[in-house]
């Protein structure tokens, strides 16, 4: 059973080293290595170039100039001669038992799966950073494996399904690895669940950088028609019912913010709870910064979901079906 990791990168020059360092410290090492480069200003391409891996002819690197990220995906794969691809993305560090952990299912040789969704894990150094990871990321305990759908920056599957389905959407920049698991779901192929197989990653350090990341991910959404139900209940809470709280225990009486602090303590519980053994880590400052940073992120992640998502709806009314088929 050939392997081929892939990867997509674009202006990585202070993180891809820690990704082909770990690529090469895998303990089951893939048969090779293949990264497309959408076009880096930056000496990303030549960081990868002068790597080992390259060196030892294990890392084949491709220039696609221009080409996001469902694009290289699909170029990578379709360079690949692995039987199985597993995909990761710029800017994680991978455990060393990683690909193992990934390639373990495939080797059952009952019902082996045809995909096999590894999980993924914040990788910290400031406060903001560890109540970024709290809020918007889960925990293995939140998963149901049953439903849980693969981020591809820790996943494998078989080439040939990749091929039957098309490959990544090309025409979506955003959220393209979940149109790609749907249609892999729709398609009756099999999942599985290696939580073991983890890669870490920094989450955004400035709001300023999670605004943007998340403006993108609902714009995703709206091209895409993802998440109808999810988008509309937050319109509904934040231009309804909070609204209406506020105004009623303004005018009417104040028993009604007990509803707007019930309605903040399910909001704001799971990131606290997250959080919550994650603050031994850190100093008393770092705790009360960590601490006051979870609502600010919550709110700021969802006004850019409120601002993104009708910009993609948007473009997918204005554009032509033609140019959204795969």
């Amino acid at each position: 059973m050939r392997v081929t990791v892939i990867a997509t990168v674009r202006n990585e020059a202070t993180s891809i080293q820690h990704l082909l360092d770990s690529l090469a410290a895998q303990a089951e090492p893939p048969d090779e290595i293949v990264i497309v480069d959408g076009g880096s200003t930056d000496g990303t391409a030549e960081i990868i170039r002068r790597h080992p891996l390259a060196a030892a002819g294990r890392l084949h690197l491709l220039v696609r100039e221009g080409s996001n990220i469902s694009q290289g995906r699909n170029a990578a794969i379709a360079a690949a001669t692995g039987e199985i691809i597993a995909a990761t993305d710029a800017g994680v560090r991978l455990t060393r038992e990683w690909l193992q952990e990934l390639l373990r299912p495939f080797h059952d040789e009952i019902s082996p799966p045809d995909v096999v969704s590894g999980f993924f894990a914040p990788d910290v150094d400031t406060p903001f950073e560890v109540a970024m990871g709290a809020t918007v990321l889960p925990e293995v305990g939140d998963i149901n494996p049953a439903k849980f759908l693969p981020s591809s920056r820790s996943v494998a599957f078989r080439k040939a399904a990749w091929e039957a389905v098309h490959g990544y959407p090309e025409w979506l920049d955003y959220c393209e690895d979940l149109v790609f698991d749907f249609k892999l779901r729709d398609a009756g192929y099999r999942f599985c669940f290696a939580p073991q197989a983890l890669a870490y990653f920094r989450p955004r350090s400035t709001l300023r950088a999670f605004f943007r990341q998340y403006y993108r991910y609902a714009r995703g959404d709206g091209k895409a028609d993802l998440w109808r139900k999810r988008h509309a209940v937050r319109y509904a809470t934040y231009l309804l019912a909070l609204p209406l709280l506020v105004y009623l225990g303004l005018t009417r009486s104040l028993a009604w913010w007990s509803l707007l602090l019930a309605g903040g303590l399910v909001m704001f519980w799971t990131p606290y709870k997250r959080l919550w053994p994650r603050l031994r880590a850190l100093d008393g400052w770092g705790r009360l910064q960590a601490l006051l940073a979870v609502p600010v992120i919550r709110i700021t992640g969802d006004i850019a979901k409120m601002i993104g998502y009708p910009v993609g709806v948007w473009w997918r009314w204005h554009t032509p079906a033609a140019r959204r088929r795969d």
